[in-house]
């Protein structure tokens, strides 16, 4: 199944996307991986969307990445007595460790760690920052704020704390859970992590995980940016979860840091995930306002390795048609005459290794000559990453005979992944990776391909060598 665009397409499932049927569908119309949102999924549902996912895989022959987004710690306050209190700008409210209901001067707080972690100056912000206190006097028992803005809060709402690292780790028991559940399937590729605030938020992870999927870091609070290069350096992936980012920081801010993180995950190779209320109005109407068209543009236009769709696809009236409408957007703009500019632009330097001197010679060959397409073999996917952070104008396959290698790259901008056998000679090799770019009209005969390997075949970081090879009449070598 081929692409025509470069950009990659995550797509939520949930209750209007959960039947195999919808998720070929989706699947067909664009999608090229998919989300499993832990927050709103039991186990039992996790592993039969997982199972529906490969049903569809198996049926399209094409590799499909899994990503289980954890939901991470979910701070809220207690209840009130009315269910809901108002409040004046100035007046001094609290929040305290005394479980029993709260009204229009205080309540309760079931968090510990934040009691202890608040200072004097610190903010607050309640129901997605519709309600902002500042705090005044902290005591570890209770926290003494004064109302900046907002008047009314109500029963269980999210509290975001911009100011304050907090010292427990990003994993939850519920986490704990549903990442051994995921684990235990064995077939999903990706887990993200929400609420990043430091890099040592990834350890536990990685020693639970030990290299059985790629670890994906939400970046949604303000604490993660000031060390975002140990986090990329640590993560496998990123995703810009612009929605908590955008309540926690000024949301004039968010376009910014958008830009930052996807730039510096090119710079680092790593791949990069534009998500948050993209399409948002497609949840109800069948086409996207004109701002939205020109959100996901901005990602494309930026180099983002996907984009995600999330209650779009997974609550919204017209799934398939968020899709489509996605894939049209991006397909759009890497058509512009300005894209391959832009994209050239922030090409980053490559870095004094094999793989990266490798794939820079290889891009600048098939861009040279005019190179049908650029085949790389990848059994660790590192040889397919390099490729891809060097944004080449010509198609790329990715050739890998581990079927997770190909799974996890699905998410990776420009990879067409295919899964075959090692060749077993150098002939075979290039004979491989002919037939291949042809059976999967990347092209024809007579069209000339590169193809990069590494020499023993089939040993993992090795990646030494390329060879130009002609399409034959038979989709096999030509001389």
């Amino acid at each position: 199944m081929k692409r025509l665009r470069n950009v990659k397409i995550l797509a939520t499932l949930g209750p209007a996307s959960s039947e195999e049927a919808m998720i070929k569908k989706l699947h067909e119309a664009g999608a090229d991986l998919f989300r499993i949102n832990m927050s709103h999924s039991t186990h039992e549902m996790m592993r039969t969307l997982v199972s529906r996912i490969r049903a569809v895989e198996k049926e399209c022959g094409r590799p499909i990445g899994i990503l289980a987004d954890l939901q991470g710690p979910k701070l809220r306050v207690g209840k009130f007595a009315d269910g809901a209190a108002t409040l004046v700008a100035g007046q001094t409210f609290t929040l305290d460790n005394k479980d029993v209901p709260g009204d229009a001067t205080r309540v309760f707080l079931p968090h510990p760690e934040i009691l202890e972690a608040v200072q004097p100056g610190h903010r607050l912000l309640i129901d997605d920052g519709r309600l902002q206190l500042i705090a005044v006097e902290s005591d570890k028992t209770s926290i003494t704020c004064t109302v900046v803005n907002g008047t009314k809060i109500s029963d269980r709402k999210g509290v975001s704390l911009p100011d304050t690292l907090l010292e427990s780790g990003a994993l939850t028991e519920k986490d704990r859970s549903d990442l051994d559940a995921v684990l235990a399937v064995d077939d999903v590729d990706w887990v993200a992590l929400s609420f990043i605030q430091r890099p040592e938020d990834l350890a536990e992870v990685r020693k639970i995980a030990r290299g059985r999927v790629g670890l994906m870091s939400k970046i949604e609070k303000p604490q993660a940016l000031e060390r975002i290069n140990e986090i990329i350096e640590l993560s496998d992936a990123l995703m810009v979860a612009r929605g908590d980012l955008g309540v926690e920081m000024p949301v004039e801010s968010v376009p910014g840091i958008q830009k930052q993180l996807i730039r510096a995950c090119r710079k680092a190779g790593k791949p990069v995930v534009v998500a948050t209320q993209m399409l948002e109005s497609m949840i109800s109407a069948s086409v996207p306002t004109r701002a939205e068209v020109s959100d996901v543009a901005t990602a494309v236009f930026e180099g983002a390795d996907a984009v995600m769709l999330s209650a779009e696809s997974a609550a919204g009236d017209y799934p398939v048609e968020a899709v489509q409408m996605m894939a049209s957007i991006a397909r759009k703009v890497e058509r512009d005459p300005n894209y391959p500019g832009i994209i050239y632009s922030q090409r980053p330097l490559p870095d004094a290794t094999g793989a990266d001197a490798i794939s820079l010679a290889a891009r600048q060959i098939a861009e040279t000559l005019n190179l049908s397409a650029i085949v790389c073999y990848t059994s660790s996917g590192n040889t397919g990453l390099r490729s891809a952070r060097e944004r080449p104008n010509v198609p790329v396959i990715a050739l890998s005979p581990v079927i997770q290698t190909a799974r996890r790259l699905s998410v990776v901008w420009g990879l067409h992944c295919v899964v075959t056998d090692d060749a077993t000679d150098l002939d075979d090799m290039v004979d491989r990776a002919c037939r291949i770019a042809f059976r999967e009209e990347f092209g024809k005969p007579g069209d000339r391909i590169i193809i990069s390997a590494g020499v023993p075949l089939g040993t993992p970081g090795s990646t030494n060598m390329l060879r130009i090879a002609y399409i034959g009449s038979d989709g096999m070598t030509g001389i």
